[in-house]
C-alpha cells in the first residue's frame, strides 16, 4: 500500500467515523427529547410600565466671566500645577 493511498484510507475512515458519531449523538438527543415529552411553555408575565413625569426646569443663563476673574482663575491653576511638579 502506497503512502498516498494509506493517507486516503485514513481520511475516509475519519470521515465515516465522524458521520457515525454524529448520527449516534443525534439519535441519543432525539430519544432524550421524546422521553421528555412535549415542551411546556411558561406564561409570559408582563410588567406594567410606569410613565415618568416630566418636570419643567427653568433654564439658567451662563454668566461670562470678566477678564479679571479669568486672570484670577489662571493664576490659581498655575500655582497649583507648580506645586505638584515640585513634589514629584
Amino acid at each position: 500500500m502506497s503512502h498516498a493511498s494509506m493517507l486516503k484510507a485514513r481520511r475516509q475512515h475519519q470521515k465515516t467515523r465522524k458521520l457515525l458519531d454524529g448520527a449516534a449523538k443525534k439519535a441519543k438527543r432525539l430519544a432524550k427529547q421524546a422521553l421528555a415529552g412535549p415542551a411546556v411553555k411558561k406564561e409570559k408575565v408582563t410588567k406594567e410600565k410606569v410613565k415618568k413625569e416630566k418636570f419643567q426646569t427653568d433654564k439658567v443663563k451662563k454668566v461670562k466671566l470678566t477678564k479679571e476673574a479669568l486672570g484670577r482663575q489662571d493664576s490659581k491653576k498655575s500655582t497649583v500645577g507648580a506645586g505638584k511638579k515640585g513634589a514629584s
